[in-house]
């Protein structure tokens, strides 16, 4: 196993290709998204099923370094502020197969 960062990153769906391009810039190789997400934070609740899907969530997780963690947090900070969302950063261990 080695040891690497998870960055879980919740922000509005519309700002997810933005989000997804930081993590290309800063070299970050694979990554998850979760479309649709709900729940509830500093801006109110989310409930995912509007019409557009304009106000709605979405949740990326990816595993990096923590030289990449810590860039990619730095890059996504701003996007975070403007639009609302949460980005965490955890260590955790990479099961190599």
């Amino acid at each position: 196993m080695t040891t690497v960062r998870k960055v879980e990153i919740v922000t509005a769906s519309l700002e997810i290709e933005h989000v997804l391009e930081v993590l290309d810039n800063e070299g970050v190789s694979g990554y998850t998204v979760i479309r649709d997400v709900v729940g509830r934070g500093s801006r109110g609740a989310r409930p995912g099923d509007e019409l557009t899907g304009a106000l709605t969530n979405s949740y990326v997780m990816t595993a990096c370094s923590a030289e990449e963690a810590e860039r990619v947090v730095a890059a996504v900070r701003p996007i975070l502020k403007r639009f609302g969302g949460v980005a965490l950063v955890s260590e955790c261990q990479w099961v190599r197969h």
